[in-house]
């Protein structure tokens, strides 16, 4: 303890802040890189006039309540007032869209990724880039914003995400970490910088509107991990911490987007690796050798905080009907008087699927609770389908719901590893899927075909991976990659389990899927009919 009060006393520890669409969370490191402290807030964003937003004054009220609750802590825990540290960094969700003049004052409502508004925009630059232009990106809120004849938009001066802004505001520099930039334009992953060719089409595209700038002008200059993003100024540290005791000067690093991060703190950031996050919705993302071949739409292509390209494949939907039928059986125990309770039945129900049957018996469920736009099925409309013949056993129902919470990750994977030959070494899984151990974990071995590593470190999250690329900036050596430097320095020997996938599982879940994808008619028809 007192060792770690010498390293905040002198300014050798590292923070990362991360803007979460519900929490703010500031976490504090250790040179060893572990987290020595931590603050959050809880915030909502509002629907207002047809968007999702938040406001300048919610951004800053929850930006200096979560670095004041993390000061706190500090001051209750080791007795020490932070002044100085070694570096900060800020992350935060990525895409929306933030537009400000000249003078920097915001011309319109912060859009966040939530805003679907951009259809048409997302349209016409799919089919002028050759690219998967998604509805959150940022380039898409622009398009649309011209499309819709929005007055503000020529007097753009400058246009970036949330991370961008607060790092902006703390340092004057108009940077963004090149993860969180493509997620607002496309980037060349050779370049490490937004694609030449594209930025020419788009500009060719609005030059009838005559406006004053172009595209590249208004947007932020792309930084990688471990270059420096300018230091801590008089009023940016006044932002931070309105007491006056943080003290100016503090380098910072590039801000990034909450993808990169994720990346950085399940150490996949090198090309062939892989991570999957199980929650309440579920993400993956391969970090690959080339671009792909062809566009896919299902596929969105973003950035390690060094330039390595990303397929990501996200789903709407993750944990939360699997959760629901494991309450149901939950209230059942209690109806009948039985003491047990919910990690217990957790455990018991998820071990008990892997004695069913590797196709599940025949049994076909869906655990839709909203639209997925990868398989077309626009609501969610929640689901088991069998026949008289189904060898309907409690073994075979809840192995058919963990196999369902992977249907449109697999589709989306067998893309990449089937249609494009990308190549995965290990996939690194973490979220709520994998809290009993093995269970979740071997069967997304066998839905992807790939070996699937968890790690406990996974869950310290991305502002810990942000308070990394911020030691990282200052502590590697000369011309150290950041793979290398998560590797060695910060997960050393933390593999992690391992399980590989198993034959007999690998076919059980292919049968499954020529079913689930048979059946997906039956789950669009119960959108329109029920």
């Amino acid at each position: 303890m007192s060792n770690i009060k010498e390293i905040i006393e002198s300014g050798k520890a590292f923070l990362g802040i991360e803007f979460g669409s519900t929490r703010i969370k500031a976490v504090l490191i250790d040179e060893e890189h572990n987290p020595i402290a931590s603050g959050s807030h809880t915030w909502e964003n509002r629907y207002e006039n047809g968007l999702w937003t938040y406001s300048l004054d919610d951004i800053w009220t929850g930006l200096q309540d979560s670095y004041r609750d993390m000061a706190e802590n500090v001051q209750k825990e080791y007795g020490v007032t932070i002044k100085k540290l070694g570096a900060i960094g800020f992350s935060a969700m990525m895409h929306g869209y933030m537009a400000f003049d000249k003078e920097g004052k915001l011309l319109a409502p912060f859009q966040t990724w939530r805003n679907s508004n951009t259809g048409k925009a997302s349209e016409v630059l799919v089919d002028l880039f050759r690219y998967n232009i998604p509805l959150r990106w940022s380039i898409a809120h622009l398009y649309q914003c011209i499309l819709d004849k929005e007055e503000h938009v020529k007097d753009i001066a400058f246009m970036t995400t949330l991370a961008g802004y607060i790092h902006w505001q703390m340092t004057g520099e108009k940077v963004l970490g090149v993860g969180d930039a493509s997620g607002m334009f496309p980037i060349d992953m050779n370049t490490k910088d937004y694609d030449e060719e594209m930025i020419q089409k788009f500009d060719k595209l609005i030059e009838g509107e005559n406006y004053p700038w172009k595209v590249k002008e208004i947007l932020p200059k792309v930084l990688v991990a471990g270059d420096a993003a300018g230091i801590l100024t008089e009023e940016g540290a006044k932002k931070l911490d309105p007491t006056g005791n943080l003290e100016a000067g503090i380098p910072l690093c590039p801000p990034e987007g909450d993808a990169g991060t994720g990346m950085v703190a399940t150490n996949s950031v090198a090309q062939r690796t892989s991570n999957i996050s199980a929650g309440t919705s579920f993400f993956s993302m391969v970090v690959l050798e080339k671009p792909l071949k062809d566009l896919h739409t299902e596929i969105d292509m973003v950035t390690t905080p060094d330039g390595s390209l990303v397929a990501m494949v996200h789903s709407n939907n993750g944990t939360t009907d699997l959760n629901a039928w494991v309450n149901l059986f939950k209230e059942f125990a209690d109806s009948i008087g039985a003491d047990v309770d919910m990690n217990q039945m957790y455990g018991t129900l998820y071990n008990k699927a892997l004695e069913g049957d590797a196709d599940c018996g025949g049994i076909l469920s869906y655990g839709n609770y909203a639209g997925e736009p990868i398989t077309n099925v626009e609501k969610g409309r929640p689901m088991v389908v069998r026949t008289p013949e189904t060898k309907f056993t409690l073994a075979n129902f809840m192995r058919s719901h963990l196999y369902t919470a992977l249907g449109v990750i697999k589709v989306g994977m067998d893309i990449l590893t089937k249609d494009e030959g990308v190549e995965i070494d290990t996939v690194l899984g973490h979220g709520g899927l994998f809290k009993t151990k093995g269970v979740g974990q071997k069967i997304l071995a066998d839905a992807i075909n790939t070996p699937v590593v968890v790690m406990e470190t996974a869950g310290e999250g991305g502002p810990w991976g942000m308070a990394i690329l911020a030691e990282y900036m200052v502590k590697r050596a000369e011309g150290e990659k950041l793979e290398d430097y998560l590797k060695n320095k910060v997960f050393g020997s933390n593999a992690g389990s391992r399980i590989d996938p198993d034959p007999e599982g690998v076919a059980g879940y292919e049968a499954f899927m020529e079913t689930y994808k048979k059946g997906l008619d039956v789950e669009r028809r119960a959108c329109a009919d029920l």
